[in-house]
Protein backbone atom coordinates (compact mmCIF):
# COMPACT_ATOMS: atom_id res chain seq x y z
CA UNK A 1 0.00 0.00 0.00
CA UNK A 2 1.30 3.54 -0.47
CA UNK A 3 2.32 5.75 1.86
CA UNK A 4 -0.21 6.97 4.26
CA UNK A 5 -2.95 5.19 3.75
CA UNK A 6 -5.92 5.84 6.69
CA UNK A 7 -5.20 3.42 9.28
CA UNK A 8 -8.30 1.00 10.22
CA UNK A 9 -9.08 3.08 13.52
CA UNK A 10 -9.66 5.86 10.99
CA UNK A 11 -12.03 4.28 8.93
CA UNK A 12 -14.03 3.26 11.84
CA UNK A 13 -14.21 6.28 13.27
CA UNK A 14 -15.70 7.60 10.13
CA UNK A 15 -17.84 4.47 9.99
CA UNK A 16 -19.20 5.45 13.41
CA UNK A 17 -19.67 8.99 12.56
CA UNK A 18 -21.90 8.46 9.35
CA UNK A 19 -23.56 5.80 11.63
CA UNK A 20 -24.80 8.59 14.06
CA UNK A 21 -26.00 10.73 11.24
CA UNK A 22 -27.74 7.99 9.49
CA UNK A 23 -29.52 7.14 12.96
CA UNK A 24 -30.55 11.14 12.58
CA UNK A 25 -31.80 11.56 9.54
CA UNK A 26 -33.41 8.66 9.71
CA UNK A 27 -35.77 10.09 12.68
CA UNK A 28 -37.32 12.72 10.04
CA UNK A 29 -37.05 10.42 6.33
CA UNK A 30 -38.54 7.26 6.82
CA UNK A 31 -37.94 3.93 4.55
CA UNK A 32 -35.13 6.23 2.08
CA UNK A 33 -31.57 4.75 4.07
CA UNK A 34 -30.17 4.23 0.55
CA UNK A 35 -31.13 8.09 0.20
CA UNK A 36 -29.84 8.74 3.19
CA UNK A 37 -26.57 6.76 2.85
CA UNK A 38 -25.69 8.53 -0.54
CA UNK A 39 -25.80 12.13 1.04
CA UNK A 40 -23.67 10.90 3.57
CA UNK A 41 -21.28 9.85 1.02
CA UNK A 42 -21.54 13.47 -1.11
CA UNK A 43 -20.67 15.07 2.60
CA UNK A 44 -17.54 12.78 3.43
CA UNK A 45 -16.69 13.25 -0.32
CA UNK A 46 -17.27 16.60 0.20
CA UNK A 47 -18.89 16.43 -3.55
CA UNK A 48 -21.85 18.66 -3.84
CA UNK A 49 -25.08 17.08 -4.21
CA UNK A 50 -27.99 17.65 -6.83
CA UNK A 51 -31.33 16.25 -5.49
CA UNK A 52 -33.84 15.74 -8.54
CA UNK A 53 -37.90 14.72 -7.75
CA UNK A 54 -41.41 15.26 -7.86
CA UNK A 55 -42.38 17.46 -5.28
CA UNK A 56 -43.52 16.67 -1.67
CA UNK A 57 -41.14 13.45 -1.76
CA UNK A 58 -38.68 15.07 0.92
CA UNK A 59 -36.13 16.34 -1.24
CA UNK A 60 -35.55 19.63 1.39
CA UNK A 61 -36.63 17.84 4.46
CA UNK A 62 -33.34 15.28 3.97
CA UNK A 63 -31.06 18.22 2.86
CA UNK A 64 -31.85 20.24 6.27
CA UNK A 65 -32.36 17.15 8.19
CA UNK A 66 -28.43 16.54 7.24
CA UNK A 67 -27.46 20.15 8.14
CA UNK A 68 -29.39 19.99 11.20
CA UNK A 69 -27.48 16.62 12.16
CA UNK A 70 -24.00 18.56 12.60
CA UNK A 71 -23.14 21.44 14.47
CA UNK A 72 -22.18 23.45 11.77
CA UNK A 73 -23.18 27.02 9.94
CA UNK A 74 -26.63 25.89 7.72
CA UNK A 75 -27.96 28.10 5.43
CA UNK A 76 -30.99 27.27 3.00
CA UNK A 77 -31.71 30.12 -0.27
CA UNK A 78 -35.01 29.64 -1.37
CA UNK A 79 -33.97 30.46 -5.65
CA UNK A 80 -36.56 32.76 -7.18
CA UNK A 81 -36.50 34.54 -10.42
CA UNK A 82 -35.36 37.72 -8.75
CA UNK A 83 -32.81 36.47 -6.61
CA UNK A 84 -29.57 38.42 -6.98
CA UNK A 85 -26.19 37.16 -6.81
CA UNK A 86 -25.58 39.70 -4.30
CA UNK A 87 -27.86 37.90 -2.20
CA UNK A 88 -25.61 34.95 -2.40
CA UNK A 89 -22.39 35.62 -2.44
CA UNK A 90 -22.72 39.26 0.03
CA UNK A 91 -21.84 42.55 -1.08
CA UNK A 92 -19.91 45.20 -0.05
CA UNK A 93 -21.35 48.01 2.11
CA UNK A 94 -19.73 51.46 2.69
CA UNK A 95 -19.58 52.05 6.54
CA UNK A 96 -19.96 56.06 7.17
CA UNK A 97 -17.79 55.39 10.47
CA UNK A 98 -14.73 53.70 9.42
CA UNK A 99 -15.19 55.77 5.70
CA UNK A 100 -14.48 52.35 4.14
CA UNK A 101 -16.39 49.36 2.14
CA UNK A 102 -16.75 46.21 4.46
CA UNK A 103 -17.35 43.43 3.25
CA UNK A 104 -21.73 41.89 4.45
CA UNK A 105 -21.14 37.45 3.78
CA UNK A 106 -24.51 36.22 2.23
CA UNK A 107 -25.59 33.06 2.39
CA UNK A 108 -23.39 31.09 0.63
CA UNK A 109 -20.80 31.13 3.41
CA UNK A 110 -21.84 28.52 5.61
CA UNK A 111 -20.72 25.00 5.48
CA UNK A 112 -23.63 23.26 4.57
CA UNK A 113 -25.60 25.78 1.71
CA UNK A 114 -29.29 24.08 0.92
CA UNK A 115 -29.97 25.55 -2.56
CA UNK A 116 -34.05 24.94 -2.58
CA UNK A 117 -35.53 25.42 -6.13
CA UNK A 118 -32.30 25.92 -7.77
CA UNK A 119 -33.77 26.10 -11.47
CA UNK A 120 -36.05 28.86 -10.37
CA UNK A 121 -33.50 31.28 -10.63
CA UNK A 122 -31.89 33.01 -13.48
CA UNK A 123 -28.40 31.59 -14.97
CA UNK A 124 -26.92 34.52 -13.83
CA UNK A 125 -27.56 33.91 -10.34
CA UNK A 126 -27.40 30.01 -10.71
CA UNK A 127 -23.40 30.89 -11.48
CA UNK A 128 -22.53 33.16 -8.61
CA UNK A 129 -23.81 29.96 -6.13
CA UNK A 130 -21.74 27.45 -8.94
CA UNK A 131 -18.43 29.68 -9.04
CA UNK A 132 -18.75 29.21 -5.30
CA UNK A 133 -19.20 25.48 -5.62
CA UNK A 134 -15.91 24.76 -8.06
CA UNK A 135 -13.58 27.52 -6.14
CA UNK A 136 -14.93 27.57 -2.88
CA UNK A 137 -13.98 30.91 -2.21
CA UNK A 138 -16.50 33.94 -3.69
CA UNK A 139 -15.10 37.45 -5.09
CA UNK A 140 -16.08 40.46 -4.89
CA UNK A 141 -15.22 43.94 -5.82
CA UNK A 142 -11.49 41.91 -6.44
CA UNK A 143 -11.43 40.26 -2.88
CA UNK A 144 -11.37 36.94 -2.93
CA UNK A 145 -13.18 35.58 0.74
CA UNK A 146 -12.54 32.29 1.49
CA UNK A 147 -15.15 29.71 2.34
CA UNK A 148 -15.98 27.14 5.33
CA UNK A 149 -14.50 24.20 5.17
CA UNK A 150 -16.51 21.55 5.07
CA UNK A 151 -18.44 23.26 2.38
CA UNK A 152 -21.17 21.19 0.55
CA UNK A 153 -23.98 22.49 -1.29
CA UNK A 154 -27.49 20.50 -1.47
CA UNK A 155 -29.70 21.95 -4.51
CA UNK A 156 -32.82 20.59 -4.81
CA UNK A 157 -34.89 20.83 -8.60
CA UNK A 158 -38.35 19.69 -9.76
CA UNK A 159 -37.35 18.00 -13.17
CA UNK A 160 -41.39 18.00 -14.05
CA UNK A 161 -42.30 21.34 -13.94
CA UNK A 162 -40.11 23.40 -15.95
CA UNK A 163 -42.55 26.36 -16.55
CA UNK A 164 -40.85 29.65 -15.64
CA UNK A 165 -37.79 27.94 -14.71
CA UNK A 166 -33.93 28.08 -16.19
CA UNK A 167 -33.05 24.09 -16.29
CA UNK A 168 -29.01 23.77 -15.15
CA UNK A 169 -26.54 23.61 -18.28
CA UNK A 170 -24.56 20.13 -18.81
CA UNK A 171 -21.23 22.62 -17.81
CA UNK A 172 -22.72 23.56 -14.29
CA UNK A 173 -24.24 20.31 -13.92
CA UNK A 174 -20.93 18.78 -14.20
CA UNK A 175 -20.33 20.95 -10.45
CA UNK A 176 -22.30 18.60 -8.77
CA UNK A 177 -20.17 15.33 -7.42
CA UNK A 178 -23.73 12.62 -6.92
CA UNK A 179 -27.22 13.45 -8.05
CA UNK A 180 -30.27 11.35 -6.47
CA UNK A 181 -33.58 10.46 -6.96
CA UNK A 182 -35.91 10.84 -3.82
CA UNK A 183 -38.62 8.24 -5.04
CA UNK A 184 -42.16 7.77 -3.76
CA UNK A 185 -41.81 5.58 -0.23
CA UNK A 186 -43.14 2.90 0.24
CA UNK A 187 -46.49 1.97 1.61
CA UNK A 188 -45.27 1.04 5.37
CA UNK A 189 -43.16 4.26 5.03
CA UNK A 190 -45.53 6.36 4.04
CA UNK A 191 -47.40 5.24 6.98
CA UNK A 192 -44.96 5.95 9.24
CA UNK A 193 -44.24 9.21 7.80
CA UNK A 194 -48.17 9.83 8.86
CA UNK A 195 -47.16 8.78 12.73
CA UNK A 196 -44.39 10.84 12.83
CA UNK A 197 -45.37 14.04 10.89
CA UNK A 198 -49.10 14.11 11.53
CA UNK A 199 -48.83 16.33 15.16
CA UNK A 200 -45.30 17.18 14.92
CA UNK A 201 -42.11 18.09 13.16
CA UNK A 202 -39.48 15.70 13.71
CA UNK A 203 -36.99 18.27 12.26
CA UNK A 204 -37.68 20.77 14.75
CA UNK A 205 -36.38 18.07 17.69
CA UNK A 206 -33.13 16.95 15.50
CA UNK A 207 -30.29 17.87 17.84
CA UNK A 208 -26.87 17.23 16.53
CA UNK A 209 -24.97 14.15 16.76
CA UNK A 210 -21.44 15.80 15.22
CA UNK A 211 -19.45 18.98 14.52
CA UNK A 212 -17.66 20.10 11.83
CA UNK A 213 -14.25 19.47 13.00
CA UNK A 214 -15.31 16.19 13.47
CA UNK A 215 -16.28 15.99 9.51
CA UNK A 216 -13.20 17.66 8.31
CA UNK A 217 -10.96 14.82 9.98
CA UNK A 218 -13.67 12.21 8.15
CA UNK A 219 -12.96 14.23 5.26
CA UNK A 220 -8.99 14.13 5.73
CA UNK A 221 -9.56 10.58 6.31
CA UNK A 222 -11.53 9.66 3.48
CA UNK A 223 -9.55 11.32 1.32
CA UNK A 224 -6.26 8.69 2.18
CA UNK A 225 -8.44 5.82 1.35
CA UNK A 226 -6.24 3.55 -1.11
CA UNK A 227 -7.43 2.64 -4.61
CA UNK A 228 -5.44 0.08 -6.51
CA UNK A 229 -4.30 0.88 -9.76
CA UNK A 230 -6.51 -1.40 -10.84
CA UNK A 231 -9.43 -0.43 -9.72
CA UNK A 232 -8.39 3.07 -10.71
CA UNK A 233 -8.24 1.29 -14.34
CA UNK A 234 -11.82 -0.33 -13.81
CA UNK A 235 -12.87 3.46 -12.60
CA UNK A 236 -11.82 5.08 -16.07
CA UNK A 237 -12.75 1.85 -17.89
CA UNK A 238 -16.21 2.76 -17.15
CA UNK A 239 -16.58 6.84 -17.38
CA UNK A 240 -14.26 6.39 -20.83
CA UNK A 241 -17.38 3.82 -21.80
CA UNK A 242 -19.84 6.86 -21.85
CA UNK A 243 -17.54 8.85 -24.03
CA UNK A 244 -17.50 5.72 -26.60
CA UNK A 245 -21.08 4.91 -26.26
CA UNK A 246 -23.00 5.20 -29.02
CA UNK A 247 -26.20 5.65 -27.14
CA UNK A 248 -24.39 8.46 -25.47
CA UNK A 249 -23.84 12.13 -27.40
CA UNK A 250 -21.63 14.34 -24.87
CA UNK A 251 -20.10 11.80 -22.42
CA UNK A 252 -18.66 12.20 -18.46
CA UNK A 253 -16.12 14.50 -17.99
CA UNK A 254 -12.18 14.21 -16.31
CA UNK A 255 -13.98 15.82 -13.21
CA UNK A 256 -16.46 13.16 -13.10
CA UNK A 257 -13.52 10.52 -12.70
CA UNK A 258 -12.11 12.09 -9.59
CA UNK A 259 -15.81 12.65 -8.27
CA UNK A 260 -16.61 9.26 -8.89
CA UNK A 261 -12.73 8.07 -7.09
CA UNK A 262 -13.41 10.25 -4.21
CA UNK A 263 -17.11 8.98 -3.53
CA UNK A 264 -15.88 5.68 -3.96
CA UNK A 265 -13.28 6.22 -0.85
CA UNK A 266 -16.04 7.54 1.28
CA UNK A 267 -18.61 4.81 0.25
CA UNK A 268 -15.42 2.58 1.53
CA UNK A 269 -15.06 5.07 4.59
CA UNK A 270 -18.55 4.56 6.08
CA UNK A 271 -18.32 0.46 5.79
CA UNK A 272 -15.37 0.78 8.06
CA UNK A 273 -12.82 -0.36 4.72
CA UNK A 274 -9.52 1.24 4.01
CA UNK A 275 -9.54 0.75 0.16
CA UNK A 276 -11.84 0.77 -2.59
CA UNK A 277 -13.27 -2.42 -4.34
CA UNK A 278 -15.21 -2.75 -7.92
CA UNK A 279 -18.70 -2.56 -6.20
CA UNK A 280 -17.82 0.97 -4.74
CA UNK A 281 -17.32 1.92 -7.99
CA UNK A 282 -20.51 0.01 -9.82
CA UNK A 283 -23.01 1.19 -6.52
CA UNK A 284 -21.71 4.91 -7.84
CA UNK A 285 -21.45 5.06 -11.40
CA UNK A 286 -24.72 5.84 -11.77
CA UNK A 287 -25.52 8.68 -9.31
CA UNK A 288 -22.05 10.37 -10.32
CA UNK A 289 -22.63 10.15 -14.15
CA UNK A 290 -26.26 10.24 -14.94
CA UNK A 291 -26.71 13.49 -14.87
CA UNK A 292 -23.52 14.02 -16.48
CA UNK A 293 -24.24 12.28 -19.63
CA UNK A 294 -26.24 13.54 -22.67
CA UNK A 295 -28.41 10.71 -25.12
CA UNK A 296 -28.85 10.56 -28.28
CA UNK A 297 -31.27 11.43 -30.35
CA UNK A 298 -31.42 7.55 -31.35
CA UNK A 299 -31.09 6.40 -27.70
CA UNK A 300 -34.08 8.84 -26.59
CA UNK A 301 -36.31 8.15 -29.70
CA UNK A 302 -35.93 4.29 -28.50
CA UNK A 303 -37.71 5.31 -25.27
CA UNK A 304 -33.93 4.22 -23.64
CA UNK A 305 -33.13 6.61 -20.10
CA UNK A 306 -29.96 7.48 -18.72
CA UNK A 307 -30.12 4.98 -16.13
CA UNK A 308 -30.60 2.19 -18.26
CA UNK A 309 -27.60 3.43 -21.26
CA UNK A 310 -25.16 3.74 -18.05
CA UNK A 311 -25.85 0.62 -16.43
CA UNK A 312 -24.94 -0.76 -19.65
CA UNK A 313 -21.61 0.61 -19.95
CA UNK A 314 -20.92 -0.50 -16.67
CA UNK A 315 -21.46 -3.66 -17.50
CA UNK A 316 -19.59 -4.09 -20.75
CA UNK A 317 -16.19 -2.64 -18.86
CA UNK A 318 -14.97 -6.36 -17.37
CA UNK A 319 -14.20 -6.15 -14.33
CA UNK A 320 -10.31 -6.02 -12.40
CA UNK A 321 -9.00 -9.50 -12.33
CA UNK A 322 -8.02 -10.66 -8.68
CA UNK A 323 -4.54 -11.83 -7.73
Amino acid sequence: MEAHVASTDEVHAIAATAAQIQQSVGRVIDGKDAAIRLAITALLAEAHLLIEDVPGVGKTMLARALARSIDARASRIQFTPDLLPSDITGVSVFNQHTTGFEFKPGAVFAHVVIADEINRASPKTQSALLEAMEERRVTVDGTSHQLPRPFVVVATQNPVEMEGTYPLPEAQRDRFGLRLDMGYPSTDAEIAMLDHHGDSEPLERLTAVTDAETVNRCIAGVRRVFVHRAVKDYLVGIVAGTRNSPDIRLGASPRASLQLMRAAKARAAVDGRNYVTPDDVQALALPTLAHRVMLSHEARMGGRGVAEVVSQVVGTVPLPKRR
